[in-house]
């Protein structure tokens, strides 16, 4: 079994954490800023270091590749993200960049046999923090987003992601664009960003796939009058029913399944002035879950939804959703077969959160490694892995990339 640099993977962890830094053991690094610029900067002169070429495709995805020895077989890629959201972590995304760059230079360093070339690739604007969707340049390479529509993303100052694009210097040719005739597989390793690894015990999470989900709007319609003046017994409160409506959903998606999840992270309310009776609430309803049946069951409870609650009219529409993406199972097997002879305590897991590798595995064969995430805490600076956790997890990723050109 072949093992990568400890101490190198702790100076790629240090030397990323600069980027953005917030002081408070956290990044912000948004896609195609200065600080996430920087960081690219990074990568180019660690692969150039190893005597590797990087180069960009026309949404400033970067690809640095090894060869193999046998120049006509189809590259293997390891690929992540390095943007983040504001006041993010120092793992999430970028720790898939540092294992790509290790396995490669592990491989250059130790001379690996291998005959496929060995490709590290950063996807640009996973987050999509500062220029929405997210996952948006893994969507317009696996057409699920076209691209002339993400070009006019805007930012909150009113900047385009397209202005962005172009101002980085990073935008290159279609033509170097990640696609099924020149890769044969894609690998990303990836902290948990939740707590059951850690809750079980586990080193090494094998992936076998993307939880489905919906997400809906539900909305409130009620009547604004004087807070001071209406008696309760009058009061159309679109805000209580918005609230006894969650209550309702909430109920009811829990005699679905034990290990379903559902959030509501967003609520609009107006006039949001506090002497007036909210005469309007709409909010999100996030639903996630790996059976198709139940996410079924689930999208039943919230067709379901009294028509009128607290005298208020309730109404709702989808906002998106996406079906379950299973993993290619012979790679899943293979990381299970590595971590297994590594001496890695493991478990099968799905990845609630989405991440480009989902997209990837409908253009390649395709999975993923998960890491622990101390605490289960990610998106914010709290968000922890170990060096041991991540160098254990870049062993079986070096290991399985290696698998992957043998067959």
């Amino acid at each position: 079994m072949f093992t990568c640099g400890k101490d190198r993977v702790k100076d790629k962890i240090e030397s990323f954490a600069k980027f953005g830094d917030t002081g408070k053991g956290g990044i912000t690094r948004f896609s195609l800023s200065p600080e996430a610029i920087a960081a690219r900067k990074e990568f180019i002169k660690r692969m150039e270091a190893l005597g590797i070429q990087t180069v960009t495709d026309d949404m400033a995805n970067m690809y640095a590749t090894a060869p193999g020895t046998d120049s006509s077989l189809p590259r293997i890629v390891l690929a992540s993200h390095l943007d983040s959201v504001r006041n993010g972590g120092n793992y999430d995304g970028i720790l898939g960049v540092i294992t790509a760059l290790e396995v490669v230079e592990t491989i250059v360093r130790d001379k690996i046999p291998h005959r496929h070339p060995i490709t590290a690739m950063v996807w640009t604007n996973e987050e999509g923090s500062l220029y929405p969707p997210a996952m948006m340049s893994s969507g317009v390479i696996c057409k699920k987003f076209e691209k002339a529509t993400v070009l006019k993303s805007k930012s909150v100052e009113g900047k385009t992601f397209g202005e962005a694009l172009e101002a980085s210097g990073f935008a290159g040719s279609e033509s170097n664009r990640l696609n099924p005739q020149d890769y044969c597989a894609m690998l990303e390793l990836h902290i948990e960003q939740g707590p059951i690894m850690e809750a079980e015990k586990k080193q090494i999470g094998v992936v076998d796939g993307v939880l489905g989900m919906f997400n809906y709007r539900i909305s409130a319609y009620g009547q604004s009058d004087h807070a001071g003046t209406t008696p309760m017994s009058f009061r159309r409160d679109a805000l209580l029913a918005a609230a006894d409506a969650i209550k309702y959903i909430h109920t009811e998606l829990d005699k679905l399944a034990k290990d379903i999840v559902y959030t509501t992270g967003e609520i609009v309310l107006h006039p949001n002035v506090h002497t007036v009776i909210p005469d309007f609430v709409e909010f999100s309803l996030d639903v996630r879950h790996w059976d198709p049946a139940i996410l079924e069951k689930a999208l039943e409870v919230v067709k379901n939804i009294p028509k009128e609650i607290d005298k208020c009219e309730i109404k709702y529409k989808e906002a998106w959703s996406r079906k379950r993406v299973s993993f290619k199972p012979e790679l899943v097997d293979l990381v299970e077969k590595n971590a297994k002879e590594l001496g890695y305590s493991y478990m099968r897991i799905h990845s609630g959160p989405g991440h480009d590798a989902q997209y990837v595995a409908d253009l390649l064969p395709t999975t993923m490694i998960f890491v622990p995430s101390k605490d289960g805490h990610s998106h914010c600076e709290e968000e922890f892995t170990s060096v041991e956790e991540a160098w254990q997890g870049i062993n079986v990723a070096l290991n399985t990339i290696i698998d992957i050109d043998k067959q």
